[in-house]
């Protein structure tokens, strides 16, 4: 199989697999309107997905560092879906929050492994790393249009569709890799720079934070600044979503000229004013802020993948499992935080710390050095 058919099979999968990250926060504005639940008690459903992922992930980048477990494609794929598809059916708080886990839990499986192979299949390009990054930022992107197409938690069951697919996506991937992936560990060349890799996650959490934060309540912050239809917080969550699909392309061609450091510094200083024009400017603005948000917090997506597996040359499915998969998990940790924040004052308010996050994140670039050029596509 050719190196640009694995990665388009694993683009394909990894959209498959993050349409289930995206959907828990698009559900939200469900779980508000059919249960009443307060803004803390639907971002506990948040964190429900990001805590077991944010622990499992590290853990299973270690797995994947000793041992070659390509099967956790296609099973990790399946459990995601089924678990996102079980959240709707039942009323009880408690068991909506173990099958939300049980995604959470699908999401962290999958990530360090495949991250593990795209990179065995791109030999190190940044454009196949970006394609196979905006794979997931597609998923991510679907995931809000695919719940409102729905109408309702009863047919979440509908869900299941694309675990399937992306479960049947991988096997032949699975296949044309498996004389290299017969190995325990992928290249050890090189020597591991802890402290860089330490710096690089500081800068992905408050990137998560901010992320997860928005992608959680800016259906309902849309709701509430515009017309206060339903629509007005699909199109925001959608184009928050669909920002990442540009901004990860954009990423890696820019990489490959200015260097993944000196992007992803420039990436995340325009953050930091693009969420301050989500919380503050007025009208239909809001939807400019959010897209220059989202290609914000998305250019250093991909790079810092390859950073993270650069600094770690001995463990890159560790440094994958932290990299990709915190990325978009850690920061639900803070979202009962900002749902209390909100319940007590008003969401404007309790969103209003998000605008200092990315400029954390851009003070860890700042402290940052390229190990060294990939190989360009």
């Amino acid at each position: 199989m050719r190196k640009k058919t694995s990665i388009a099979l694993l683009s394909a999968g990894h959209a498959c697999v993050d349409v289930y990250q995206g959907a828990v926060a698009a559900l939200v504005p469900l779980f508000v309107a059919e249960r009443a639940y307060t803004y803390a008690a639907a971002s506990g459903i948040v964190l429900a997905a990001s805590l077991l992922s944010s622990v499992a992930q590290p853990l299973f980048g270690v797995l994947t560092d000793r041992f070659a477990m390509p099967w956790l494609l296609p099973v990790s794929t399946l459990l995601s879906g089924a678990g996102i598809a079980l959240s709707g059916l039942s009323g009880h708080y408690a068991l909506t929050l173990v099958f939300v886990a049980l995604a959470g839990i699908g999401v962290a499986a999958y990530h360090p492994e495949s991250a593990r192979l795209a990179r065995e299949a791109s030999a190190g390009s940044h454009t196949a790393m970006a394609w196979f990054s905006t794979g997931g930022n597609i998923g991510f992107a679907l995931a809000p249009l695919l719940v409102a197409a729905l109408s309702g938690l009863n047919r979440t069951p509908l869900l299941l569709i694309p675990a399937l697919a992306g479960a049947a996506a991988a096997l032949p991937v699975l296949h044309a890799l498996r004389p290299k992936g017969s190995t325990a560990k992928t290249s050890t060349a090189g020597r591991d720079d802890i402290p860089s890799f330490l710096r690089l996650t500081v800068a992905v959490v408050f990137r998560s934070i901010t992320f997860v934060g928005l992608s959680t309540f800016i259906a309902l912050y849309a709701q509430q600044r515009l017309d206060g239809s339903p629509a007005a917080g699909t199109a925001a969550l959608f184009v928050l979503y669909l920002g990442g699909v540009g901004g990860s392309l954009l990423g890696g061609s820019a990489a490959d000229r200015w260097g993944r450091v000196a992007v992803s510094r420039w990436a995340y200083a325009m953050a930091v004013l693009a969420v301050a024009g989500v919380v503050w400017a007025p009208g239909p603005a809001l939807y400019l802020f959010v897209a220059l948000t989202s290609a914000g917090l998305y250019v250093p997506f991909s790079l810092q993948i390859t950073l993270g597996q650069d600094f770690l040359p001995s463990r890159v499915g560790t440094a994958s499992g932290i990299t990709l998969g915190l990325t978009v998990s850690i920061g639900g940790l803070a979202g009962p935080a900002i749902g209390a924040l909100a319940d007590a004052t008003s969401l404007r308010t309790a969103l209003t710390p998000l605008i200092l996050m990315p400029a954390v994140s851009w003070l860890m670039f700042r402290t940052l050095r390229d190990p060294g050029a990939r190989t360009a596509a």
